[in-house]
């Protein structure tokens, strides 16, 4: 269980860091050739898609936009006492030879990223697979590291963050949570 601290990021902060991280990507990637977006199930979808959004309307460019599910590629599916909740993974384009974003909420141990991975190499070959986050909050188990960050966190390993969206959680903000 965890109890509310504080809000780190408010509706606005969260939509700035988007926006930025929109251009680092563009930039990054020196325009939007051979470039596709995919967001890691549930809440790196939303952000995914608001990334696109972002560079469609700085560069005019519809990027292919796809969500990935990594639920039987997670290294603790075995453990678990629960069958586990599988979320449709929807990547309606080749991602071979492709330059993969793959986007998600909050980088902590590097696991759900290492899980992803698996999963798109499952699917293709892509030329290129770059990593944007909302948070990283650090405490990495992998060697992984974000090529785009919206915010650093450094956290204690009794805080936890929240990200909210609106389409789950019907606002848009960053929390930090303590356990109780």
């Amino acid at each position: 269980m965890f109890k509310f601290k504080s809000v780190i990021m408010d509706e606005n902060a969260v939509f700035r860091a988007l926006r930025r991280v929109s251009y680092e990507i563009i930039e990054k990637n020196r325009g939007t050739d051979n470039l596709c977006i995919v967001g890691i199930c549930r809440r790196g979808v939303p952000l995914a898609e608001q990334i696109a959004e972002n560079i469609k309307a700085n560069e005019n460019v519809s990027l292919p936009i796809g969500k990935l599910d990594i639920t039987l590629y997670r290294d603790d599916v075995k453990s678990s006492k629960k069958d586990p909740v599988l979320n449709a993974t929807d990547i309606p384009f080749d991602i071979t030879g492709k330059n993969i974003v793959l986007v998600d909420d909050v980088l902590y141990t590097g696991r759900t990223v290492r899980a992803a991975i698996d999963a798109l190499i499952a699917i293709g070959r892509p030329a290129t697979v770059q990593l944007a986050v909302l948070i990283d909050r650090g405490h990495r188990e992998f060697p992984i590291r974000a090529d785009y960050v919206g915010k650093n966190i450094p956290t204690s390993k009794n805080e936890h963050i929240s990200v909210k969206v609106l389409e789950f959680d019907q606002k848009n903000c960053v929390e930090l949570l303590e356990k109780l």
